[in-house]
């Protein structure tokens, strides 16, 4: 079963902070991220409908979804046809932006503030926290890789847990429990978004 308050929690948190277009420079990666924070808490004021569409949109703009998409299916990525993988992108961004969508709320409030950044063969990261008031601070890093000279997001650790690596891991297991085959993992996410319960159950076991 898929430990969808683990992974979805990272995703959850990487939308919490991120709502507009990124600026197009990359020499800040400090600045880039404060500025998402800023824009991005204003997410918590959309009509639901509004904040899940915005969420996808801002997911397509600033993550670096193919290399996501890419690592999370691992060596099964090429054993997709193009139009599979164009078909598991799609369905993988959309069903993000839902769980951000239902997740948002548990952040609003929180004062976010940068710790300071680093890098670390050729990507920038950023380490914040979230000072929660009913909690420890929940410590986060933004991997941000320059693409073209501006910043994307290509892993969002939460407490030492990376976003990316827990998805390839669930999405290996989905996989594995149908017959080992990848394109299966297409019509799990598929499933999952006709329902409801995001965040409160597991993907349907295919």
């Amino acid at each position: 079963m898929m430990r969808r308050s683990l992974s979805l929690g990272a995703f959850a948190l990487a939308a919490a902070l991120l709502i507009q277009p990124t600026p197009s420079s990359a020499a800040d990666p400090a600045a880039f991220v404060n500025q998402l924070e800023s824009q991005g808490m204003q997410a918590l004021n959309l009509p639901p409908a509004q904040r899940t569409a915005r969420l996808q949109q801002l997911f397509q703009a600033d993550f670096d979804v193919p290399e996501i998409g890419r690592f999370v299916l691992g060596r099964h990525w090429n054993a997709l046809n193009p139009q599979e993988q164009q078909q598991f992108l799609a369905l993988f961004q959309e069903f993000t932006a839902h769980a951000y969508a239902e997740r948002l709320g548990q952040y609003a409030g929180a004062p976010f503030q940068v710790t300071g950044t680093r890098n670390a063969d050729g990507t920038a990261i950023v380490s914040s926290q979230l000072n929660r008031t009913n909690g420890p601070p929940v410590k986060v890093e933004w991997h941000l890789t320059d693409r073209g000279g501006r910043y994307m997001v290509s892993d969002v650790v939460l407490d030492g847990v990376s976003m990316r690596v827990t998805e390839r891991n669930e999405f290996a297991g989905i996989i594995q429990r149908n017959n080992n085959q990848p394109a299966s993992i297409i019509a799990v996410l598929r499933q999952q978004l006709q329902g409801t319960g995001y965040g409160s159950s597991a993907p349907p076991r295919r």
